[in-house]
């Protein structure tokens, strides 16, 4: 990417797919972007980094075994905390789409890369493989049973009539709140990011009397990279952790 003054202060311009090789299938477009190299991107890291950590089974683990068997157990604790013992079958479920979803909020912070969390259509497809497998799940577990979830038992009849569609309501909106959950946040935060960086570049080009303010906003974005550091790696757990609510739900919806 040529730097040019436009860009530096353009924040959308770092959100833009572009084509990397055109492909056509029948009336298709399949092109490979930038959206696709980096989801392989980060794909192929996280393969790599467990690939390697698991490799080496060193009797006194390296920094990377380390590392890989505290996000196994971290995950594995999350998992066993919110679905039961039960629900640790889903383990490589939450286990893929937390690491996926943190290298790729980390590679978004490599400057000149493509954060793919920053689409919603890339996070309303996490959101939906999340629901729809709840869905499955509870049919297969609970069959009609499952229905139970939208109408709790112990309330007297006439407060169903309310707190039914209310449940209903509540369920069908969990794909959305996790798919914009994840977005509005990777959106907010990298558009805040450009905007300082591309105020200090200004200021800077405009002349030494404008240097403190410059120096200013060049510290205000130094701040919000840490901040967003943390965002990428809390936003991942609030997407497993509601992951692993809901498949409580799932598997237990016949004991509401």
């Amino acid at each position: 990417m040529i730097f040019s003054p436009a860009l530096a202060l353009d924040p959308i311009s770092q959100f833009k797919v572009q084509k990397w090789i055109d492909l056509r299938l029948g009336g298709f477009d399949i092109s490979f972007t930038n959206a696709s190299g980096f989801m392989l991107l980060g794909v192929v890291l996280v393969i790599a980094f467990f690939g390697i950590a698991a490799r080496r089974g060193e009797l006194v683990p390296s920094r990377l075994q380390s590392a890989a068997e505290m996000g196994f157990g971290f995950i594995a604790d999350m998992v066993r905390s919110s679905s039961g013992e039960e629900g640790l079958k889903f383990f490589p479920f939450v286990f893929t789409l937390f690491f996926f979803i943190l290298f790729a909020n980390l590679i978004g912070m490599v400057p000149y890369a493509f954060t793919t969390t920053s689409h919603i259509i890339v996070t309303g497809a996490l959101a939906m493989s999340v629901i729809v497998t709840v869905v499955v799940v509870g049919l297969l577990k609970n069959g009609l049973g499952f229905f139970k979830l939208f109408a709790p038992s112990g309330a007297p009849w006439y407060i169903y009539i309310i707190l039914t569609p209310i449940e209903i309501i509540s369920f069908l909106a969990r794909p959305l709140t996790l798919a914009l959950r994840l977005f509005a946040n990777m959106l907010a935060g990298h558009i805040m990011l450009k905007l300082f960086a591309g105020f200090a570049v200004a200021l800077v080009g405009a002349g030494t009397i404008y240097l403190p303010v410059a120096l200013l906003a060049f510290g205000m974005g130094v701040a919000l990279n840490a901040l967003e550091f943390l965002v990428a790696g809390l936003q991942a757990y609030v997407f497993a952790i509601l992951t692993c609510v809901y498949l409580n739900d799932a598997l237990h919806a016949g004991d509401h």
